[in-house]
């Protein structure tokens, strides 16, 4: 599991890493809300914990930019030392998932960080991942990088098939058949489709993802050979 660690306390943070690493976690630090939000728009966390008072840009701040404008639903864990309902009421409102009050046993922020991780993918039958790239089958949702990604109804039928397919070549007689069934256009309305679909699955991220194999159709892959 990846997680963000979002604490300006070093020394809380070397804790926090001696323990967790020999669980297997891979974690990225961030002392300070700007530098966190900067990881967190460039980088696919299983899981953010998240100190409320930072230097920067606080927890609050954070986590409504991250919810609200970056559109990203990575789980959120908050740490504070305020214990009020009010504060943790203004947590939540914020987007925190779970809330949990300094001074903690580490053994608890485990489990509380399996237990975030657990209901986030509960789903995990109904999740195709591609690389960075998932797709929910029951939600309909996409997200690449943690990053919220709005399908139009055609590029989403696509997506699909080309992510159960994955990493396999899909001929563009089955995609046009998803589309249109038995009543396919007279003109070339897949390639249209497949670039708006590019548009908005690639474009914004430095790695491509779906593959044009030539006079044969599309593969999505998070490498191509």
């Amino acid at each position: 599991m990846r997680a963000l660690i979002v604490e300006d306390n070093r020394d809380i943070c070397g804790n926090i890493a001696t323990y967790l690493e020999k669980l297997g976690y891979v974690l990225d630090f961030a002392h300070d809300g700007v530098t966190a939000m900067s990881l967190a728009l460039t980088n696919p966390f299983d899981v953010i914990v998240l100190d409320l008072m930072l230097p920067r840009m606080d927890g609050l701040a954070f986590c409504q930019r991250l919810r609200a404008d970056a559109e990203i639903e990575t789980p959120v864990l908050m740490l504070t030392a305020r214990d009020t309902l009010e504060d943790r009421l203004k947590g939540f409102d914020a987007g925190a998932d779970d809330y949990l009050v300094k001074p903690f046993a580490l053994q608890e922020l485990h489990a509380r960080i399996r237990a975030l991780y657990k209901r986030s993918h509960r789903n995990a039958d109904n999740l195709l991942t591609v690389g960075d790239l998932t797709l929910n089958r029951s939600t309909l949702q996409v997200h690449r990088a943690g990053r919220r990604i709005e399908i139009n109804p055609a590029g989403m039928k696509l997506l699909r098939r080309l992510m159960e397919k994955s990493p396999s070549v899909v001929d563009r007689d089955e995609l046009e058949t998803q589309l249109w069934a038995d009543e396919r256009p007279d003109v070339d309305l897949l390639r249209s489709h497949m670039h708006k679909l590019r548009q908005a699955i690639d474009r914004p991220f430095d790695k491509p993802l779906i593959h044009t194999v030539h006079r044969i159709g599309y593969r999505i892959a998070e490498d191509f050979h």
